[in-house]
């Protein structure tokens, strides 16, 4: 099996965001220039995300994926805020290649089932964002990790496997942002759990996480932030100086996590898991070794 490496975008208004938990969100740069570097960089698919698109209620990405599409010819998957058949036919026109749904699919799983009928379950990603309590069980959050559902993850992976969702991109709140490495007992209960595919999300703080939540969580595909996003605001020639400064920073500085991020490249990344023995798909391959 191939594995599949995703870039994640979380975006907030025209800028790329991130945080800790989902929260404390700070402002990076513009979310279409680090597209374009992870494209040209190897990058298997995009992962884009509205941050605050279910607080308000709509996704405010058309024009950031229209412009995206025209630079990034790699599969585009966008989340936020989608409620409806239309609201998923809308992104999908404007170059979204899958759609992420949470918030609403919880409200109204049948959702699900409406969108995969008309767009086909491949197009159909089910976000899961999961907090374990003190009785080792999971919950489902909704809103971007803000709101409780009382809903447990490993019932509601099977009901929206069962409405057909294609994927399940499953994020552990409590190591997103983190660098603490991915929930690997999370992410491999469900992938034993279902029959589709499960990317893994949160908590990447080195290529040694992939790794681990790809061996040992039997994850399909890995999502992850800050060790691109870190690597390519420290190494490229992108000037951050607008940016920078926006955002809750001190929320990051005081956050012990934060510096156990160690960045890097995507082909630094596939190169590790390649000599690792993780096969990466033919085109991530041949990046590493161009």
């Amino acid at each position: 099996m191939n594995i599949r490496i995703i870039p994640r975008l979380d975006i907030k208004g025209p800028n790329l965001v991130k945080g800790i938990h989902l929260e404390g969100l700070r402002v990076l740069g513009k979310p279409e220039c680090f597209a374009r570097y992870y494209y040209e960089n190897g990058a298997d698919e995009l992962f884009y995300m509205d941050a605050v698109a279910s607080l308000y209620g709509r996704n405010s990405l058309l024009e950031i994926i229209k412009r995206t599409s025209q630079e990034v010819f790699i599969p585009l998957t966008v989340g936020g805020g989608l409620r409806s058949v239309d609201d998923i036919r809308t992104v999908l026109r404007a170059g979204a290649d899958k759609v992420s749904i949470n918030t609403r699919a919880i409200q109204r799983p049948e959702l699900i089932r409406e969108a995969s009928k008309a767009f086909g379950s491949s197009t159909i990603v089910v976000s899961i964002e999961a907090i374990r309590k003190p009785d080792g069980t999971y919950e489902a959050y909704t809103d971007y990790g803000r709101q409780r559902t009382g809903v447990d993850v490993f019932e509601w992976v099977l009901r929206a496997t069962e409405l057909g969702a294609g994927e399940l991109v499953v994020t552990s709140i409590d190591r997103e942002g983190t660098g603490k490495g991915y929930d690997v007992e999370l992410t491999r209960r469900i992938a034993q759990a279902v029959p589709i595919p499960v990317i893994a999300h949160g908590g990447a703080g080195e290529p040694r996480h992939l790794y681990e939540v790809i061996v040992e969580g039997k994850a399909d595909a890995v999502s992850f932030a800050s060790i691109v996003h870190y690597h390519y605001i420290k190494h490229s020639s992108y000037d951050h100086k607008d940016f920078l400064e926006e955002g809750n920073i001190e929320f990051l500085r005081r956050r012990t996590g934060f510096s156990r991020i160690h960045d890097a490249s995507l082909p630094q990344i596939k190169t590790y898991l390649v000599q690792h023995g993780v096969l990466c798909r033919n085109e991530a391959t041949e990046a590493v070794h161009a």
